[in-house]
C-alpha cells in the first residue's frame, strides 16, 4: 500500500469568491462549494453558511419545531425542506403498520405530521409511495444537486456527497436554526483525499471499500475532516456505489464526503422529478462540470490505495475499526503493545461471544438483514438476488427480511422480480424505512442474536439490546444466509 501525504502551509482565501472565478489561488472540491455558500464570517473560526437543501425526519425534529413555535418563528424556506418518517417506521405491510408500531414510536410520527402541516413543509408520509429513508429518498427524486449544502439531523448525510454536494449531519438545535433562517454556522474543516486506483476484484463491492477503508484509517482517523473520493475505482463506480461509500465516510470520524460530479452523476439525475428540465438542465450541467479540484490544490492529507488490495470484509466487534477479511481470522488482541486498543478488543469479543484466532467463515449467524440507507437501494437489492436465486436460505436461520430503501426502490424491485426471488429463498420482502439498522421499530434483533447486516454501525446494542452485528455487503448478507454462516459469494457452490 502506498500511502502520500502533505501538509497544507496555505489555504485558499475563504472570503466569498465566485465558483468559476479562475482568478483565486487552486481550490480543492471542498473550497469552491464551501466559498458559494459562505454569507459572512463570525471571528476566525466560524462561518455562516447559506443551507441549500433540508431533510427532516421525525426523530430530531419535534423539539426543533417545538423551538419555533415557542419562539413565534416560521420556516423560512419550506420550498427547501422535505420531511419524511423513517426511523421509527414499522416495515410491516402498510394496512397493519399501527398495529405493529409501538406508542412512543407512533407518537414521533404523528407529532412530524402535525408540525409540517402546521409550518407548510412537504411530507412522504408512510403511505406516499415516495416514502422511505432520507438519505435514499433524496437523491431519487433529484432534490440532492451538485455544488449544493444539504444537511439533516442525520450523521449518514455524508452519503449526498457522492452526487458532489456538500451535505453533513447535525444536531436538533442546528435543525431549529435552519428552519428558521435557512443558514448555519459551521467551522471549516480540514480535507482528505483518497485516491483509489486500479481495479476491485469480481463481486467486491463499495461497501467492502467502506470498510477497508474503516479498518486502514481506524474509527477516528478522519476526525475533522472532509474525504475526497476519487481515482479509477470511483469513476468505474455506479451512483449508488458512491451514495454507499460517502455515507460510510462517517464511521472513520470524517466531517462529510465528496466526488466530484461527472457524467454517471449527470445520468442518475436527469429527469429526476425534482432536477431541472430542459435548458436549465443544460446551463446547469454545464456549471457542475466545473465542480472538481483544480489540478494544484492542496489537500491537509493526501491518500492512496490499490483497489486490488481490498477484499470481502466483515466486521468482528463493536466498532468500525474491527474489520477483516471474510477469509480471515479473529484478531487477537495481545497482537496489539497499544493498552487501550487491547481493553477494547477484549470488550468487544466479549460482547460479540467471540474468540481470537477463529476463522472468519466458521462463525454462524442467525438473523440476515438487506436494508438501510448504506445498502437498500434497487443496485443492492440485485446484487443479492444474483446470489440467492436457485438458493436457499438455511433451516438454522431464525429470521432472513429485505427492506428496500423507498416505495420506489420497492415498487422497482418488484417489477424486476427480485421481491419474488427473494421469498423463494425464505427472504421476507418488507416495507420501506430504517428497520433493523438502529432497531427503533419491530424489526430489532434480540439479545445474543447475531446478525449478518447491510447496516452502516455495529455498536452495542445498535440494532437492538444484546444484539451482535456484522457488517457486511449485500452478496455477502445473501451468500451468509445460504450458508447459515459468514460466507463470501465464491465459498457457495
Amino acid at each position: 500500500m502506498a500511502v502520500a501525504k502533505n501538509t497544507r502551509k496555505q489555504r485558499p482565501d475563504a472570503g466569498t469568491a465566485g465558483m468559476y472565478d479562475i482568478s483565486v489561488a487552486p481550490r480543492t472540491l471542498y473550497d469552491k462549494i464551501w466559498q458559494r455558500h459562505v454569507i459572512r464570517q463570525k471571528g476566525e473560526e466560524l462561518s455562516l453558511l447559506y443551507i441549500d437543501r433540508h431533510l427532516v425526519h421525525e426523530v430530531t425534529s419535534p423539539q426543533a419545531f417545538e423551538g419555533l413555535r415557542q419562539a413565534r418563528r416560521r420556516v423560512r424556506r419550506p420550498d427547501l425542506t422535505l420531511a419524511m418518517p423513517d426511523h421509527n417506521v414499522s416495515t410491516s405491510p402498510r394496512g397493519s403498520m399501527e398495529v405493529n408500531m409501538d406508542p412512543a414510536s407512533a407518537m414521533q410520527i404523528e407529532a412530524l405530521r402535525g408540525n409540517c402541516l402546521e409550518f407548510g413543509i412537504t411530507l412522504l408520509d408512510v403511505h406516499d409511495v415516495r416514502q422511505g429513508i432520507v438519505h435514499v429518498v433524496g437523491p431519487e427524486q433529484g432534490l440532492i444537486l451538485p455544488g449544493l449544502t444539504v444537511v439533516c439531523g442525520d450523521s449518514h448525510t455524508a452519503s449526498h456527497g457522492a452526487l458532489g454536494a456538500l451535505a453533513f449531519g447535525i444536531g436538533t438545535t442546528q435543525v431549529e436554526h435552519v428552519l428558521a433562517t435557512q443558514t448555519l454556522y459551521q467551522r471549516r474543516s480540514k480535507t482528505m483525499r483518497i485516491r483509489i486506483d486500479g481495479t476491485l476484484a469480481p463481486g467486491v463491492s463499495a461497501k467492502d471499500v467502506a470498510l477497508h477503508m474503516a479498518v486502514w484509517l481506524g474509527s477516528g482517523g478522519a476526525n475533522g475532516h472532509v474525504i475526497e473520493y476519487c481515482g479509477d475505482v470511483i469513476d468505474a463506480m455506479s451512483l449508488e456505489s458512491r451514495l454507499t461509500l460517502c455515507n460510510m465516510a462517517i464511521e472513520v470520524g470524517a466531517r462529510s464526503a465528496l466526488i466530484a460530479p461527472d457524467d454517471v452523476t449527470f445520468a442518475y439525475l436527469h429527469q429526476r422529478p425534482l432536477a431541472p428540465k430542459g435548458d436549465d438542465w443544460d446551463r446547469a450541467v454545464i456549471e457542475w462540470r466545473l465542480l472538481f479540484s483544480d489540478p494544484e490544490a492542496a489537500f491537509d492529507e493526501d491518500l492512496q490505495i490499490s483497489g486490488s488490495e481490498i477484499e470481502f470484509m466483515v466486521s468482528w466487534g463493536t466498532s468500525s475499526a474491527d474489520v477483516v477479511p471474510a477469509s480471515g481470522t479473529i484478531p487477537d488482541p495481545l497482537s496489539t503493545n497499544d493498552v487501550g486498543r487491547r481493553q477494547s478488543m477484549i470488550d468487544a469479543l466479549a460482547y460479540m461471544g467471540l474468540e481470537p484466532k477463529r476463522p472468519v467463515n466458521s462463525i454462524p449467524i442467525d438473523v440476515a438483514f438487506i436494508g438501510s440507507c448504506t445498502n437498500g437501494r434497487i443496485e443492492d437489492l440485485r446484487e443479492a438476488a444474483r446470489v440467492l436465486e436457485g438458493r436457499r436460505v438455511s433451516s438454522d436461520l431464525q429470521r432472513a427480511f429485505v427492506v428496500p430503501g423507498s416505495g420506489l426502490v420497492k415498487r422497482q424491485a418488484e417489477a424486476e422480480g427480485l421481491d419474488r426471488i427473494f421469498q423463494a429463498a425464505g427472504f421476507q420482502w418488507r416495507e420501506a424505512g430504517c428497520s433493523a439498522c438502529l432497531g427503533m421499530n419491530e424489526d430489532r434483533i434480540l439479545p445474543r442474536q447475531r446478525c449478518a447486516s447491510t447496516s452502516n454501525r455495529n455498536f452495542e446494542g445498535r440494532q437492538g439490546y444484546g444484539a451482535r452485528t456484522h457488517l457486511m455487503s449485500p452478496a455477502m448478507v445473501a451468500a451468509s444466509a445460504v450458508a447459515g454462516r459468514i460466507c463470501a459469494p465464491q465459498e457457495l457452490k
